[in-house]
């Protein structure tokens, strides 16, 4: 029950609730304690906003046993250190690989504290940066199109961004309509599927292979947004062919960010960052269960 729910059924205050709550929280929860940890491998880190489009929470996950072991106010490489060094030197030497998306301030932080730790950028997060490149083409063609096009792209948008197989027939038939009268539209669209491709190949050097002759093709369209994609990911190939070593991915991560927004949304803003970490890490518990009815699971 959300706290609004339980404040008016028990008819007092919401602040109330909230704090008897937090200190419930505060008194049960496991400590998160890092000089304790031991025998990390693999581990995942992202960011997860405390509230939509503001300031934002830093999250790692152990990517082995699938369990949260940080959660912290900011996003900044400052925030991701202070965890590591409160790690013990041989837990930090044990890490051989960090899961992320593309940007600077995580992997600064490893550099500088994990140099011997592999950077592993995350495929959802490149095939999400692909998918934004598709949704701008695809305005674009709206935008500048015809009114015969603009009919055409109408509702479109999913047809390009789902994969081929999980189209039924009938949006199968209106994407090859699409694709065949939309040169541009079609050329992304193709090179997509080949992108995605390139997670299926056997080890790095075969990746590095594949990534090098998906940007010439890409570089070869003379479509400008495919080939700023192209520089930025080749920029990146280390990172990205680093998946073909430990085959990690932050699904692990990017389930528990779905926790966590909808507890965002259910509690319609957060004012005490504090309660929002306690609540973080009550999602990431697996068995929680009801201290009124201890058998049931709520989780």
């Amino acid at each position: 029950m959300s706290i609004h729910a339980v404040s008016k059924h028990l008819g007092i205050r919401w602040e109330t609730v909230k704090n008897i709550d937090k200190a419930f929280l505060l008194s049960t929860l496991p400590a998160l304690e890092p000089e304790k940890i031991t025998s990390l491998v693999h581990i995942g880190v992202d960011e997860v906003a405390r509230a939509k489009g503001h300031d934002y929470m830093t999250v790692v996950y152990d990517l082995v046993s699938g369990q949260l072991i940080w959660v912290d106010h900011g996003r900044t490489s400052n925030v991701l250190i202070n965890f590591f060094e409160q790690l013990s030197q041989q837990t930090r030497d044990g890490i051989r690989a960090v899961s992320m998306d593309m940007g600077q301030s995580y992997q600064s932080a490893v550099r500088k504290v994990l140099p011997n730790a592999d950077i592993v950028f995350d495929r959802f997060h490149v095939m999400q940066n692909y998918s934004l490149l598709i949704r701008k083409e695809r305005n674009k063609a709206f935008r500048n199109g015809t009114h015969h096009e603009k009919k055409m792209l109408k509702g479109t948008l999913f047809l390009l961004l789902k994969n081929a197989p999980n189209l039924n027939d009938k949006q199968s038939d209106r994407l090859d309509d699409l694709l065949e009268s939309n040169k541009t539209l079609c050329t992304i669209y193709m090179l997509k599927e080949q992108l995605q491709a390139l997670w299926d190949e056997p080890d790095y050097d075969s990746m590095i292979t594949a990534l090098e002759a998906w940007c010439q093709l890409a570089k070869k369209t003379r479509i400008l947004s495919l080939i700023n994609f192209a520089d930025a990911l080749w920029d990146r190939r280390i990172g990205i062919c680093n998946y073909a070593k430990y085959r990690l991915t932050n699904a692990r991560v990017e389930a528990g960010n779905v926790s966590i927004g909808l507890l965002r949304r259910r509690a319609r803003g957060v004012r005490d960052t504090e309660y929002f970490k306690l609540k973080i890490r009550q999602t990431s518990i697996k068995e929680a269960q009801s201290i009124f009815y201890p058998e049931i699971k709520l989780t």
